[in-house]
């Protein structure tokens, strides 16, 4: 196989695709599977946005995808899992209902209604066109980081969001990679400083080498939040090539969670959304529970990365008074 390029294409048979409206401040990422991928998800968020995560349930009789969606627009947004599935269905594929096909494609969304971007759209959300523009562009290989597609009008308590990615490969030879969009309530730094929380696991200088802060002080552990009334959350995408069970998918996620409160500070907040799905291509079978240990190891692992790398990525929108990307504060 190919080296790794630290993106979540490292994961054969995955393509990537992103639509970017920066006027809109809003963009979509679909991420498409070239065969139905085992999945699943959780979401531990306290206002999350979706479509069809209910299937995702290991309980559900649905047990693979075509497709996940990652998109801004709040519950707007919604609209672009329609567009991905159009796209799908004209190429032949979906579940088989009678002599028709249903493309299954869960989607989460990302509020970013608020980031001063132009909103006045008219009747109809453009979301369903920009879902159609994401799967045209799916492609595999390097992708765009940072402010692009579901990532474009994500912010956090601290300094623009964006979108992110990070790979791993396990000592058995397992790919696990993650896609996440950064729009958190909460911080990816630590305090008023450069510093991610996700230091202790940078591979390299993928999120600028920083390392970690000499000391720590009471007012870097204080609540730092986007505020009340505001809602927002991290949604990403955790697959492996690893051949899993949708129970063994569906703790791949949860695993995942644990990397996403590893990498922001505070996760999982009442306005937060957060939520990641998972999914298992099945290229590569597992020789014991060890190796499936290591991969939901990973599994948090990249999830972490991909956070700080999402915003160390991420530039700010061109509007008056956006927020400040973290390359602009700290060089």
């Amino acid at each position: 196989m190919p080296p790794l390029l630290n993106l979540l294409t490292d994961i054969d048979g995955v393509s990537v695709g992103h639509a970017t409206d920066l006027k809109l401040g809003s963009g979509v990422t679909a991420i498409v599977f070239d065969a139905p991928a085992t999945a699943s998800g959780s979401v531990l968020g306290g206002a999350p946005g979706g479509r069809d995560t209910a299937l995702l349930d290991p309980a559900m009789t649905v047990e693979k995808v075509d497709a996940f969606v990652l998109s801004g627009g709040s519950a707007f947004g919604l609209d672009a899992a329609g567009g991905v599935q159009s796209g799908l269905r004209a190429i032949g594929r979906g579940f088989p209902v009678g002599n028709t096909r249903v493309p299954i494609v869960p989607q989460a969304i990302l509020m970013d209604l608020l980031n001063g971007g132009d909103k006045d759209w008219g009747l109809h959300s453009p979301y369903r066109d920009m879902g159609y523009a994401a799967f045209q562009a799916a492609a595999k290989g390097a992708f765009a980081l940072g402010t692009v597609g579901a990532g474009t009008g994500a912010t956090t308590a601290t300094s623009k969001g964006g979108l992110g990615s990070a790979s791993a490969i396990s000592t058995s030879g397992h790919r696990v990679a993650a896609l996440v969009a950064v729009n958190a309530m909460g911080s990816a730094t630590i305090g008023d400083g450069p510093f991610f929380w996700a230091a202790p696991f940078e591979i390299g200088d993928e999120f600028g080498g920083l390392g970690m802060p000499a000391a720590f002080s009471s007012p870097d552990t204080v609540l730092r939040a986007k505020g009340v009334t505001l809602t927002a959350t991290t949604i990403g995408v955790i697959v492996t090539d690893a051949a899993l069970t949708k129970a063994q998918t569906h703790r791949l996620s949860i695993m995942a969670h644990d990397g996403l409160a590893r990498g922001v500070f505070p996760a999982h907040l009442p306005a937060d959304g957060d939520t990641v799905f998972s999914a298992a291509t099945g290229a590569r079978i597992l020789a014991s529970s060890a190796d499936f240990m290591e991969i939901c190891h990973l599994a948090t692992l990249v999830m972490v990365r991909a956070i700080a790398r999402g915003v160390y990525e991420a530039t700010a929108l061109p509007y008056e008074n956006a927020q400040a990307a973290w390359r602009d504060r700290f060089g």
